[in-house]
């Protein structure tokens, strides 16, 4: 195993007592906790904090998706809780995903707290052509998720949202130093619920992916911690 563990276990549960005793056990054992729109809406910051207390560092999932100066507001309000990534929709546009970058660094600058790392969601895991095609949009999945990398690069936020599958496409759109946070990932044998572009965690790894989330594979466990050891230990083997 190395120093660096890329996994982010998503905390998918709305029980404060759950989700506490879930950051306590992984600890040591992930490289960080995913925290979405279900965890938020129920708890709040007060449930946000409950975790962060356990010192891992937590990616906050809440897909900003609005008018700029909206978009610009709530991420000024999430970095002050200080988590070490965020997310917006990319599909929100440049003048939105630049709002956002500048607000987290003016948050920065006036509270001292490290920004957010701010990634754009390009193309959603449980979707695919068809579903996109339903919506208006044409072409393959991977050309709308190149577009948007690049227009998060463009709007100059750290990296975007994508499934395994885009790793390599959206690698060579925006280099090496853009970061990629891939869900979608499941161990061999594992169900794929409602996911539809998926991969195992090493084969992310091995692409290029930089932050792994994984969920119930981790979560419905029975011995969590070592469902997640034994994931991290076949990134390295």
């Amino acid at each position: 195993m190395t120093d660096r563990n890329p996994i982010f276990c998503a905390v998918d549960t709305t029980d404060p007592a759950a989700a506490a005793a879930l950051a306590s056990g992984l600890a040591g054992c992930v490289g960080g906790l995913k925290v979405g729109l279900e965890f938020f809406t129920a708890l709040g910051p007060e449930g946000y904090r409950a975790i962060a207390g356990k010192g891992l560092p937590i990616f906050l999932d809440l897909k900003f998706h609005d008018i700029p100066n909206t978009v610009a507001r709530a991420v000024a309000s999430i970095s002050a809780l200080g988590p070490a990534i965020t997310t917006v929709h990319a599909a929100g546009g440049q003048a939105m995903m630049r709002a956002a970058a500048d607000a987290a660094r003016e948050a920065e600058a006036r509270t001292g707290t490290p920004r957010p790392k701010l990634v754009g969601v390009t193309v959603l895991t449980s979707m695919d052509g068809d579903d996109l095609a339903s919506v208006g949009v044409s072409g393959a999945v991977g050309d709308q998720v190149r577009r948007l990398a690049a227009l998060a690069r463009a709007s100059e936020l750290d990296g975007v949202v994508c499934a395994p599958h885009e790793i390599e496409v959206v690698r060579a759109e925006c280099g090496r130093d853009f970061m990629l946070v891939v869900p979608g990932i499941r161990p061999e044998g594992a169900a794929t619920g409602d996911q539809k572009r998926v991969m195992t965690p090493a084969e992310a790894v091995s692409l290029g992916a930089d932050v792994i989330v994984i969920g119930r594979p981790i979560t419905q466990a029975p011995d969590p911690a070592a469902a997640a050891r034994a994931i991290a230990q076949s990134l390295w083997t």
